[in-house]
């Protein structure tokens, strides 16, 4: 069980996400599928509250300069990213979260929705199945991975 929490909290913590809790889980005893549905589910925690609160908290961080500094840095990253998403919005936003690399995910896939716009009764179903992809493509190359060297 403590593992299984393990896995929950860690898959909600931003970078690290369900890409590094499914292989921890795995790696720390899991089912596969029990690391894979804790992972979903933590990393899909935040994403609501990304989306109802960002735009409320930056427009409080920017009272601060270097703060304010570096949520410009954070907003022109999320519209780099968010090329594919408006050229194919709802397709896009999913692809971005699909993809397990460095850089994309729930965390990344919410801050593009917000800040391209994209209504959270758009966006909260696009980012899920984004993750639900990206738990399978991550649990199976983490199987893959695990069965090569066992």
């Amino acid at each position: 069980m403590k593992t299984l929490s393990i896995t929950f909290f860690m898959a909600m913590l931003p970078v690290v996400e369900l890409r590094g809790a499914i292989p921890f889980g795995v790696a720390a005893g899991l089912h596969p599928l029990a690391a894979m549905g804790a992972a979903v589910l933590g990393n899909l925690v935040p994403v609501p509250f990304i989306l109802l609160l960002l735009r409320s908290i930056f427009r409080w961080l920017r009272h601060f300069p270097r703060l304010g500094a570096l949520i410009d840095r954070l907003e022109r990253r999320a519209h780099l990213k968010g090329r594919t998403v408006r050229k194919y919005r709802i397709l896009g936003l999913v692809l971005l979260v699909a993809v397990p690399l460095p850089g994309t995910g729930a965390w990344t896939g919410a801050l593009v929705a917000d800040v391209l716009d994209i209504r959270m009764r758009r966006a909260l179903p696009a980012i899920t199945l984004g993750v639900l992809i990206a738990g399978v493509a991550v649990t199976a190359m983490t199987c893959g991975v695990a069965g090569m060297l066992g």
